[in-house]
């Protein structure tokens, strides 16, 4: 059976073997890991920091970071820098941060020499156009979260994300690119109240981190494009992002 979406211009698919199936037929990936790898990639790239993204956080992740004169990414809610939006908010220009997630930067690093970019809310206008430079064929795959025995969970945010993303392609789009366009466009109007009602944004927020919520909400106000380099990313390209849709 064919699962490439290969039929089309704009494709949609989840995770790992989103990737996998769609990353070496594709100009360009966009990973959406809203709450809260591509965010914090937002956030940090946008302010001039470099963010190298890392699948483990063990004291492997702290090797690489000595490896790449880097800062290591804490637990969220400790440590300077943390895979935490807020954390990132006053993160200095030239700042390498290695930022360990079994989500987005698993995906990140499994693109091979495909062109990738993360996307989230925040920049969802600007990684669409920036996107489109690389040619037609363009891969969006919204990471979700992983169930104690590490299998994959759709994320609500994530889909949402990559829909707001998708929003913005007028080539063709596959059946399952279409499904998100059309689930981001009917709970736009809704969108904080389902996002912080979902399991991660209550996830979060019981914890005491309702402002990475609140900065993960915000809808293309970021001209930020986080492009992987090398092994990290950085701020290619700077546009100028408008609220809601085009």
């Amino acid at each position: 059976m064919k699962f490439d979406q290969a039929d089309f211009d704009i494709r949609c698919e989840w995770g790992q073997q989103g990737v996998l199936q769609l990353a070496p037929i594709s100009d360009v990936v966009i990973i959406v890991d809203v709450l809260s790898f591509s965010t914090c990639v937002d956030v940090a790239t946008s302010r001039g920091a470099i963010a190298f993204p890392y699948q483990w956080r063990d004291q492997s992740a702290q090797a690489f970071a000595d490896s790449m004169e880097a800062e290591l990414a804490t637990k969220r809610g400790t440590g300077k820098y943390s895979l935490s939006p807020a954390s990132l908010l006053s993160i200095s220009p030239g700042t390498r941060l290695v930022l360990p997630s079994p989500n987005g930067s698993t995906l990140s690093l499994a693109t091979g020499a495909t062109p990738t970019i993360a996307g989230c809310l925040r920049n969802a206008k600007a990684v669409a156009f920036a996107a489109m430079n690389y040619g037609p064929k363009i891969a969006v795959i919204p990471a979700g979260e992983r169930w104690e025995d590490h299998s994959l969970r759709p994320a609500i945010e994530d889909w949402i994300g990559a829909g707001a993303i998708l929003s913005h392609f007028a080539g063709r789009l596959s059946p399952e690119a279409q499904l998100a366009v059309a689930t981001y466009q009917s709970l736009c109007p809704n969108l904080e109240r389902l996002i912080r009602q979902c399991g991660s944004g209550q996830e979060l927020i019981e914890a005491g981190f309702e402002q990475d919520v609140d900065l993960s909400l915000q809808l293309s106000v970021s001209g930020c494009v986080p492009t992987l380099t090398e092994g990290a990313y950085i701020n290619q390209l700077t546009s100028t992002g408008e609220c809601g849709t085009s």
